[in-house]
């Protein structure tokens, strides 16, 4: 006989696909089932429940099945405390520990229920002041762990909840549809209203760009965004500021003319050029400061206060002195700007847009937009109702995010 759990969940499970998945993970894992109780929503709208019977080979395997099947949003019927072992050493967490979501969390200590403060996925919860009346519930990056932490080991005490599905993103393809036959129109104007009433909302705008944005020519319709107040914030690499300055100081692009699209002479040498004129400078708002620099991307971001966090690569020239070449120092600057996040947007990076995509709480509305479907399809299906996908140029869609968004903007 082995370890055994009853657990329950609720949502769209059958036009979703989650019920077959969840089962799925079950048997993945070595485990087996009996759905003890199914309850089928009447209409369109509503929720099913299933209460399902599991059992594992042992406790430490029905633990991992357990906090598995939380990345679906599938909870113990019945839960006691949360189970807290003291980390052994820096950078590393207790055996058995709970491994997160990026789903609302809520810990069970003491008999009282208290909410994860910073939902991440793939990270720890620790749990500081627990000998108080008011603990704080956290989640903690393993990089962050520091000797004596009190870490929540297995699942038992800890609760998810999935966020409802927003409605006004229905027509966002998912990885079953067929992306490019969308109506391009529609979906740009679907995104520019969810920008709207983010700001509307006092929510903050972040955008996660590459270097396509600067090679597809949308300098300007990025700029105006900007200029209108529709970007709070930018994660980007190495890449994106440095080809968006040469484009500033030289008109081009990876030695390619912005204007007619032909390769100049010598060109492959101008981003090398422009890294060295802001490093000369000391940093890119230096170089806004003194001149060097006025126009572009990094220099509307700087005239108009917005934030800005560049982590670079193995891969990169220089770098700017801006941009942070300790990843795990990246990490921490971007955890440090998605507070206040209503609404993010992904554009034309695979690499940063799944980082994003892995700090950020399941409940924040994001876009990717990319040409390649692969990289709209991992984004899309990153465990949230709230994810979608366009399929398209990213020249092409901030042209008409621009003249959706900005009344006076004109096609440059």
């Amino acid at each position: 006989m082995g370890a055994k759990e009853t657990v329950e969940v609720t949502g769209h499970l059958m036009d979703s696909g989650i019920l077959s998945r969840i089962l799925d993970d079950i048997r993945d894992y070595g485990g087996d089932y009996v759905i003890e109780k199914f309850d089928v929503g009447h209409e369109t709208h509503d929720p099913s429940s299933a209460r399902i019977s599991i059992e594992a080979e042992d406790d430490e395997c029905l633990q991992r099945l357990l906090m598995r099947l939380q990345t679906r949003g599938v909870n113990q019927l019945t839960t006691g405390d949360a189970v807290l072992v003291a980390a052994p050493r820096d950078g590393v967490l207790p055996d058995g520990f709970y491994s997160t979501t990026n789903l609302e969390t809520r810990v069970r200590l003491e008999g009282r229920w208290f909410d994860v403060e910073n939902p991440e996925m793939d990270c720890g919860l620790m749990v500081a002041g627990s000998d108080t009346d008011q603990p704080r519930v956290r989640t903690v990056p393993m990089s962050d762990v520091r000797t004596g932490m009190q870490v929540v080991v297995g699942a038992s005490g800890v609760r998810v909840t999935v966020p409802a599905p927003d409605q006004r993103a229905e027509a966002f393809p998912t990885s079953g549809d067929s992306a490019t036959e969308r109506p391009q129109t529609v979906l740009v104007r679907q995104v520019a209203d969810s920008m709207r009433q983010a700001r509307a909302g006092g929510r903050r705008v972040l955008w996660v760009g590459g270097p396509g944005i600067v090679h597809t020519g949308a300098v300007p319709a990025m700029v105006a965004l900007i200029e209108a107040g529709f970007v709070d914030v930018l994660f980007a690499g190495n890449a994106l500021a440095t080809h968006d300055i040469e484009s500033a100081l030289y008109g081009t692009a990876l030695g390619i003319d912005m204007n007619t699209a032909q390769g100049v002479e010598h060109g492959h040498e101008h981003h090398v050029r422009a890294l060295n004129t802001v490093r000369r400078s000391g940093s890119i708002g230096a170089a806004v400061a003194d001149g060097t620099l006025t126009s572009g991307i990094m220099h509307a971001l700087v005239t108009h206060e917005r934030r800005y966090v560049l982590v670079g690569s193995v891969r990169d020239d220089g770098p700017l002195p801006d941009v942070h070449t300790d990843v795990i120092e990246g990490q921490r600057a971007m955890r440090a700007e998605i507070h206040d996040v209503g609404y993010c947007l992904m554009l034309a990076t695979q690499l940063h847009s799944v980082a994003t995509s892995n700090i950020l709480p399941a409940t924040v509305p994001l876009v990717c937009v990319d040409l390649n479907p692969a990289t709209v399809t991992k984004l899309a299906d990153r465990g949230t109702s709230h994810g979608r996908g366009i399929v398209t140029d990213v020249g092409l869609f901030l042209e008409q995010l621009a003249l959706e968004l900005v009344p006076d903007y004109r096609r440059g």
